[in-house]
């Protein structure tokens, strides 16, 4: 039986990237299985990672809390009181009817903290629930997340990103945004919502 030797573990502030480096003949294959793995695009038919996050108004709230119930659309946005978060989020409420209802929750989520989210919901008057992924553990298992934003080099602020969960907690769509000026598909999203409801 061929041993194997764990000499370390190395990684990116993203946990995506974390690898380790094994001693032995298969050591490489092992690793490169690990890899590939971890760099898997989540993708339309999957079933969607469940998390808890506490909302801005100190709540907690899971994504399993709408299986059986309610289609849910997630909305991950860079940061609050920016224009074109404002503009998207803005339109979402100002266009609610097409998007919750008996069937759909919208749900907001960026990596602020709940206490800049309450603000930034109460300024605006946002009719949909708000999560802070303050520790970035959602962005990243959702790949929602930029290793770098803007010319200031902030670090691991959330991907605008759009997501579709049916009541079974599979993945119905998936949209994810590299350029942080660009809005999702939202003629797309009213569609899928529409077959689902």
């Amino acid at each position: 039986m061929e041993r194997f030797c764990f000499y370390g573990l190395f990684g990116l502030q993203n946990p995506a990237f974390w690898w380790g480096f094994f001693v032995g003949s298969k050591g490489v294959i092992f690793v490169s299985q690990i890899l590939e793995q971890k760099f898997m695009s989540l993708t339309v038919g999957q079933k969607a990672p469940d998390f808890s996050l506490y909302n801005s108004e100190k709540n907690k709230m899971s994504l399993s809390d709408y299986n059986g119930k309610k289609n849910v659309l997630l909305l991950f946005f860079p940061l609050a009181f920016t224009s074109v978060c404002t503009k998207e989020l803005c339109s979402v409420r100002d266009g609610i009817n097409r998007y919750q209802n008996e069937q759909t929750e919208v749900i907001g989520l960026s990596v602020d903290s709940v206490y800049s989210l309450a603000k930034y919901k109460d300024e605006q008057q946002y009719n949909f629930p708000m999560l802070s992924d303050f520790n970035k553990d959602v962005s990243n298992e959702y790949e929602a997340i930029h290793e770098s934003f803007s010319h200031m080099g902030m670090l691991g602020v959330s991907k605008r990103s759009a997501f579709i969960i049916d009541k079974n907690g599979m993945l119905q769509y998936v949209e994810v945004l590299d350029n942080p000026g660009e809005m999702p598909d939202f003629d797309a999203i009213d569609k899928k919502l529409s077959e689902l409801n």
